[in-house]
């Protein structure tokens, strides 16, 4: 689904309707990247995703439809005029474009190492038709609130950073596993008051 917030930029998403009715799998491929470690700025991963997110709206055709390729012309280049046995149903719609011209080389390589291992543990996951859609640039904070060994923010007692807005979680449900880990410390620290 179309998940941007500012102006020519493309966001995805890669949510699923609770009757799983659609009429594709929906399925993410998640790269952690820590543009910080890489000699950046406490921004240069704001930075980047914002980066991403205006190359997605270019190779979109500039019209915040997403860019969209096959998984074996990711994987092996080319761009084929044929979608295959799988057809993108993002809206607005999708441009056939090289996803991973605008993606850095370690992130194409991951991707590259991920979808077949993928492909042994679920069937036709990495099927050559297999449609890639992005960028979904909003699966975690690209920035993390440094918490302690009590899970309190560093030098803010009182205060519980958590979930994917703090940079603890990449997903629904990782949020909500860290938001409980979280408040069993404040229920452990207020007991033994």
């Amino acid at each position: 689904m179309a998940s941007s917030s500012d102006e020519g930029t493309v966001v995805t998403n890669g949510m699923s309707y609770s009757d799983r009715r659609g009429l594709n799998a929906n399925a993410a491929l998640l790269v952690g990247v820590d543009p910080v470690q890489e000699g950046g700025g406490l921004w240069s991963g704001v930075e980047l995703q914002r980066t991403l997110e205006k190359t997605a709206y270019r190779l979109g055709g500039g019209d915040y439809r997403a860019p969209a390729e096959r998984w074996d012309e990711f994987d092996k280049g080319g761009l084929g005029a044929d979608w295959g046995r799988v057809s993108p149903t993002y809206l607005p719609g999708v441009t056939k474009a090289p996803l991973h011209e605008g993606l850095p080389a370690q992130v194409v390589q991951a991707m590259r190492a991920a979808m077949p291992a993928f492909g042994r543990k679920i069937k036709g996951f990495d099927a050559p038709d297999s449609v890639l859609t992005g960028y979904e640039t909003r699966s975690s904070s690209p920035i993390r609130v440094e918490r302690g060994e009590d899970l309190a923010a560093l030098g803010r007692p009182g205060i519980y950073p958590c979930g994917e807005g703090c940079g603890y979680a990449g997903g629904i449900m990782s949020a909500a596993v860290d938001g409980i880990r979280v408040a069993q410390r404040i229920i452990a620290a207020h007991s033994e008051r």
